[in-house]
Parts: structure tokens; C-alpha cells; sequence
């Protein structure tokens, strides 16, 4: 079983409610390996494992890398090369003034972001304290390779900087959408689907036997690639469409409604 987070497996406050965890619980105990496939880096995850019961593998920066909670063993990371980020920020930036720019690096525990950025950051954007993230210079967040790089804008809204992007070579990145506040900026090829592919190949799953969970535009691939992909009631219309089916919205514990039946056969 692979599940998006927010917006999915977590309540609208950001948590796994009583009913989710039991449910999580009974499939751990039958058997089924449950893998959290996220947006988020390990940092975010932390925030929710205890409240999740996570401590196997789990998929990072939109499948941009695998890690092992326990263990802390990688399984693989793919990285944006230096100067496909820096044709992102010259060419998007010949298109929209003001951007902002951040670096997700090694093992997603390190945040290098622009001068500025922190100013437009919640603590809720990526579980970091924006008085911690510092103001680097633009060269300085470019200058190593990334297993995510963020785009935002101070008032324009991520999806016109997401068509904006869409416009641009896309050879060498692929760019998504998770809900938040910023574009999400990827290896070209990185996608849940990917990574969840990888990880499957190394428990010997095959994707017939994947029960997927997703709301946004990160977890279309995903939810097409599993052999039953299930987008939840407060879905983007992406998402709706790539699903084999749907499940009630994460405000009324959807993924523990579909285990319950599943586990209920």
C-alpha cells in the first residue's frame, strides 16, 4: 500500500486520526506493506511517524529518493544537475521578475534557500523554521544538485509559475504541483510512480498488487501506475481522472474507509 500524506492519509489539520492508524495497524499486521510516498523530506516525515507507526521505507521529494527510516539506508536519489537549475532560473526568470528559489540536498536534510525566501515561508510549507533557512545568494542555491529545487513568487500563485515553467525545454527537470504554496522541481523523469517502481522492484512487489492513495497533480503518475489507484473525494480534477477509484475525503478518514473493506475482503 503506497499513500500521499496531506491532503490524503493526514486530517485537514495534519494528522492521522484514530480510525486511519488502526487501520494502518491491521494492514501492517496482515502483511501489506504500507509505504508513505510524499512531497515531503524526511525532516516532514518525522513530524507524522510516530502518529503514522512509520519506520520502513519511505519515498521523498515526489520519488526523488527512497530511505529507510530505521536503517537510515538510501535506496536511491536522483538529483537536477547544476546547470539544468541554472537554465530553470535564467529562462524562468526572463518570463516572471521576482521569483524565489530553494535547494532540497543530500538526503533531503539540507534547505538552501534564496535571500528572501524565508520572508514568504510558513513553517508549514516544509516542517523548518523559516528563521533557520538563512538568505543565500541565487548562484549559491544553484551551485550543487538538488533532489528538489522550490519555486515561488511573493503574490503570484504556483500554478501560473507552473505554466510558465511548462512553457521552458523540459529536458534535464520535470516540475509538479503538490498543494503547496511553490512549484516542485524534479530530476527529468522523477515521479511517485518512479520511485514507488524502484522500491517495488526491491521487495519483489509487483505493480499489480499496489493499492495507491492520492489527492494532487504529484500523485496522477502514481495513481495510473498502481494496479488500483484510489483518489480521495477532495481530489484535483488530475487525479480524479487517473483513479481506478475514489474514496470519501481525508476529512472523513477516506484511506482507512478503502483499508477497512480491503482488509474486510
Amino acid at each position: 500500500m503506497a499513500t500521499d500524506l496531506d491532503g490524503t492519509l493526514l486530517d485537514p489539520a495534519g494528522h492521522v486520526s484514530a480510525r486511519t492508524r488502526a487501520a494502518l495497524d491491521a494492514a501492517r499486521a496482515a502483511g501489506i506493506v504500507v509505504v508513505p510516498v510524499t512531497a515531503r523530506q524526511p525532516i516532514g516525515l518525522r513530524a507524522i511517524a510516530a502518529e503514522a507507526g512509520f519506520d520502513g521505507w519511505a519515498l521523498c521529494g515526489n520519488g526523488a529518493y527512497g530511505i529507510h527510516l530505521h536503517t537510515h539506508e538510501q535506496l536511491f536519489a536522483t538529483e537536477i544537475a547544476v546547470p539544468v537549475q541554472q537554465r530553470i532560473a535564467r529562462e524562468l526568470g526572463t518570463r516572471i521578475d521576482g521569483l524565489l528559489f530553494a535547494s532540497v540536498r543530500e538526503a533531503g536534510e539540507v534547505f538552501v534557500a534564496q535571500a528572501g525566501y524565508a520572508e514568504v515561508a510558513a513553517h508549514s510549507d516544509h516542517k523548518r523554521d523559516p528563521a533557520a533557512m538563512g538568505a543565500a545568494p541565487l548562484a549559491e542555491v544553484l551551485s550543487a544538485p538538488s533532489l528538489k529545487l522550490v519555486i515561488r513568487h511573493r503574490s503570484m500563485p504556483p500554478a501560473e509559475i507552473f505554466a510558465a515553467l511548462r512553457t521552458l525545454d523540459q529536458s534535464g527537470f520535470a516540475a509538479t504541483l503538490s498543494g503547496a504554496p511553490f512549484v516542485e522541481v524534479m530530476a527529468e523523469g522523477v515521479t511517485k510512480a518512479t520511485g514507488l517502481a524502484q522500491l517495488c522492484d526491491r521487495l519483489g512487489i509487483d505493480r499489480s498488487e499496489v493499492l495507491a492513495f492520492g489527492d494532487a497533480l504529484n500523485d496522477v503518475e502514481m495513481l495510473r501506475w498502481a494496479g488500483r489507484g484510489v483518489a480521495m473525494a477532495n481530489a484535483e480534477p488530475e487525479a480524479l481522472a487517473a483513479a481506478d477509484e475514489f474514496a470519501p475525503s481525508n476529512a472523513e478518514d477516506g484511506v482507512a474507509i478503502v483499508l477497512e473493506r480491503v482488509l474486510a475482503g
